[in-house]
């Protein structure tokens, strides 16, 4: 007889584990079904040791800029292995934790790959082969996503993942593609570039950062052109080769090479986690790639049977599959009818070299939205101050759009030294239905890179 819940999570990420951890604050006997480490991508190999590397390379660029503020350093080179060592220290110890976490909570962890045997009953096979069938009233999937690796170019399987990324132990390479334009792509031909290895970004027949602001698009790629990041948008890769040193040797459609290749990445999107959780023995609706289609309480087309995170239309971030799993748990068990998910005014932020930090609408989309007319942007840009003392410079560009003639905020736009973390506040202004008039009649601080959002002219 199958083992029965009030709620089980399948994936045991950001998503499924905030919906188990609300639930059983209210007393709802809970499961997470996760055949991986807990965390998901982004305890694992996303958000947390993306920003460990972020760091690493950062620590690089103080310690070039280091000379002009009167430091006299001797360095010794850079050890890629003891970086990384470190950072699975840190990802263990979370992953430890959330054991512990979720046993205090009374929530069971069932280790194993879990699939729908209909739209009732979950069937979890461990690593032992063995089969176990739970079901529950509410089933909550949280798969999440993973990366898309090519498959029609010869030669793509010698290339990895931005998965395959975190799996690289001994030493920063010293020749790497990155495939893409996305922020995964940027972020890790940033850091690669910062940590010393020669980096090339291709993204060929489209520009970088697609739907997001063209100021931080254009001041994306100058300031990574800057400190040598090679873009290539023209040629076309047609065949990836190894060579016995285990090197590559990439050629592209205009018959030319590019050789000593030490790693090729594909960062070209992410695809959700549902193709092998049993979807076809259910109702469930999904469309052509997968995505689960929900309804604006993130109910799917089966009664009982929800979706959040990845694997549903929405944007692929941590604090939004958190923010939604946590909602749902308060609506179902908590007697919260009304704590619907607002996809309005997300703050997000790429940890590239410089930071980007957005908000809310481009000014193209804002003009589409509202008619050329009704839309006003404000713009500056400046180099920070740390800046003035050193020979590598790096310029702060910030944008703001606003519309009618109130000029409320729908968007804020930044690139530059420390907007990463200067985003959030203003995010609950803008929120908050935050004017022009409002940011212009809060005093500044002074001197920081943040006053220049309250003194735009």
């Amino acid at each position: 007889m199958a083992q029965h819940f009030d709620l089980i999570a399948l994936g045991a990420g950001s998503g499924g584990l905030s919906v188990v951890e609300r639930a059983a604050k209210y007393g709802a006997k809970c499961a997470v079904i996760e055949n991986k480490e807990l965390g998901g991508t982004c305890v694992n190999v996303g958000c947390v040791p993306k920003k460990v590397m972020w760091y690493g390379a950062s620590v690089a660029h103080t310690l070039r800029d280091a000379p002009d503020y009167g430091f006299k350093l001797e360095q010794q080179g850079f050890s890629w292995e003891k970086l990384v060592m470190k950072r699975e220290n840190l990802i263990a110890g979370i992953n430890d934790w959330y054991f512990d976490y979720l046993n205090d909570s009374n929530v069971e962890v069932i280790e194993g790959a879990g699939r729908f045997l209909d739209n009732k009953i979950l069937e979890v096979t461990d690593e032992d082969g063995d089969k176990t069938q739970y079901t529950a009233d509410k089933i909550v999937i949280a798969t999440g996503a993973k990366p898309i690796m090519i498959s029609n170019i010869e030669g793509a399987e010698h290339g990895i993942t931005s998965d395959g990324f975190f799996a690289l132990e001994d030493e920063c390479p010293k020749k790497t593609v990155v495939v893409g334009g996305g922020y995964i792509a940027l972020e890790l031909a940033g850091l690669l570039q910062a940590l010393g290895s020669e980096t090339h970004v291709m993204h060929q027949g489209f520009p970088v950062l697609i739907g997001f602001d063209d100021l931080l698009r254009d001041q994306l790629r100058k300031e990574m052109e800057s400190d040598g990041v090679q873009f290539d948008d023209q040629r076309k890769i047609t065949k990836i080769e190894k060579q016995d040193d285990d090197t590559l040797t990439i050629r592209f459609n205009e018959g030319d090479v590019l050789t000593d290749v030490e790693q090729l990445i594909w960062a070209i999107g992410r695809v959700p986690n549902t193709q092998d959780i049993g979807l076809e023995k259910t109702d469930i609706k999904a469309d052509q790639r997968g995505f689960i289609d929900v309804n604006d309480e993130q109910e799917s087309s089966v009664a009982g049977i929800f979706a959040i995170g990845d694997i549903i239309r929405q944007p692929q971030l941590t604090p939004v599959a958190i923010a939604t799993g946590r909602r749902l748990g308060d609506r179902l068990y908590g007697n919260m009818p009304e704590r619907k998910m607002n996809f309005d005014f997300i703050p997000t932020v790429m940890f590239t070299h410089p930071p980007i930090a957005t908000l809310g609408l481009s000014e193209a989309a804002a003009k589409e939205q509202y008619g050329e007319a009704q839309v006003k942007v404000y713009q500056t840009s400046f180099p920070p101050m740390y800046y003035s003392l050193v020979k590598h410079k790096v310029k702060t560009a910030m944008k703001m759009v606003v519309v009618g003639e109130e000029e409320k905020i729908v968007g804020i736009h930044m690139i530059g030294l420390g907007v990463d973390e200067m985003l959030q506040g203003f995010a609950v202004a803008v929120r908050m239905g935050a004017t022009k008039k409002d940011f212009d009649d809060t005093l500044a601080i002074h001197p920081t890179s943040s006053e220049e959002l309250v003194t735009m002219k």
